[in-house]
């Protein structure tokens, strides 16, 4: 199978995901609507389990694409902040996180994946690239990161539990000063 053909295949299950949730993505339904055979589908995952995790991947990977590696400790939290607002509003993280909290944790916050291992990577070289600038702190990059991530992935899905006790103007302010604390040298 070729590359259109995946891509083709995971945007549709993107799509189905954030019109139905994850429960509506089925091989049968996905291949029908991908216009390939269910087959086509099976030669590359084996089941809507790996179908999900690697649309989620797909997902985020193309949310990352977007951001450069950072030079400074500014750009850092800019980037971080960026990431966060376009993940929030992003179709299907915005209907897994609303409609689906509990598949939203088993797929991202479960087990440390891919999806995790592709924004330390970025995390980490924007972090050592600062460093290396005097912007960010002295320590290890990816450990930094780990915290970093931590930071703002617990802020995001607090977003909407903390909604009425602070507006996003001021949760954007807060957040942004947390993360620029934590890098601070």
């Amino acid at each position: 199978m070729g590359d259109a053909t995946q891509l083709r295949i995971l945007g549709t299950a993107e799509r189905i995901i954030a019109q139905r949730g994850v429960g509506g993505l089925t091989i049968a339904e996905l291949a029908r609507e991908s216009g390939v055979s269910r087959p086509t589908v099976y030669r590359s995952w084996a089941g809507a389990d790996e179908v999900v995790r690697a649309a989620l991947l797909h997902r985020m990977l193309t949310l990352l694409d977007g951001i450069p590696v950072s030079q400074t400790r500014a750009q850092i939290v800019a980037d971080v902040m960026r990431f966060s607002a376009a993940f929030r509003t992003d179709s299907v993280y915005a209907a897994l996180l609303e409609r689906e909290p509990e598949v939203f944790t088993r797929y991202m916050l479960h087990r440390f994946g891919a999806s995790q291992q592709a924004i330390l990577q970025h995390m980490a070289a924007s972090i050592a690239a600062a460093q290396h600038g005097g912007t960010v702190r002295s320590g290890e990059p990816r450990h930094i990161a780990v915290m970093l991530m931590l930071l703002a992935q617990s802020a995001i899905l607090s977003h909407g539990t903390v909604s009425e006790l602070i507006d996003d103007a001021s949760w954007d302010h807060e957040l942004r000063a947390a993360l620029d604390g934590l890098l601070r040298p």
